[in-house]
């Protein structure tokens, strides 16, 4: 069986653990708070209208963060293996790509434009970020995504991504596509549809 073009090789590992930290001291410096404002951590917190949401190890938002890794392993593919993009042994680097993107996106989440923006015209009215152990904890949850994808055959990658997003959408009716079309051009409907839950 042959080896799989994207897995990453040890420099890449190495490289996605320094953007970790650096995006540990960028949150740091943005003074996030490290933990819960609660004052404990918790393995899984669910209920995605309370001061808690975001805040802890795991919750709903949890399965769009798997996706995301199992997404920008499918841009791996198509930078790397499809298009042949930086050479033979270029593709060893997309889960350092990987880990960057999400990381930017932990740091821009928090922003207090884009807080704004998910308090304005989604459901979370009362959300005021991530701590910083839930960005590193999202980090972890999309290298996970990553790794399932690379280890999986790409129809029960995708089977498993619909899967979360259909449950998260029935449970609190919010996923990852719910998010992005929220945030990006609201529909007024979606809200008083998730409003109601």
């Amino acid at each position: 069986m042959t080896a799989n073009p994207l897995s990453p090789h040890r420099k890449a590992v190495i490289a996605a653990l320094v953007i970790t930290l650096v995006t540990l001291a960028i949150l740091f410096a943005m003074d996030r708070p490290p933990i819960c404002t609660c004052g404990y951590v918790s393995l899984w917190y669910g209920d995605i209208n309370a001061s808690g949401n975001s805040q802890h190890l795991s919750d709903w938002y949890t399965p769009s963060h798997i996706i995301h890794g199992m997404i920008f392993y499918a841009l791996g593919w198509l930078l790397f293996t499809k298009w042949g993009l930086g050479g033979k042994s270029a593709g060893k680097w997309s889960f350092t790509l990987a880990v960057a993107i999400e990381a930017a996106w932990e740091i821009v989440e928090n922003t207090p434009l884009v807080i704004d923006r998910y308090r304005s015209v989604t459901v979370n009215w009362g959300y005021s970020g991530d701590s910083i152990i839930n960005s590193l904890a999202d980090i972890g949850w999309m290298s996970f995504g990553f790794y399932l994808a690379l280890k999986l055959p790409v129809k029960v990658t995708i089977a498993l991504a619909i899967i979360m997003e259909i449950v998260a959408a029935l449970v609190v009716r919010d996923n990852l596509t719910l998010n992005v079309i929220m945030l990006v051009y609201p529909f007024e409907f979606i809200r008083e549809w998730q409003a109601m839950g």
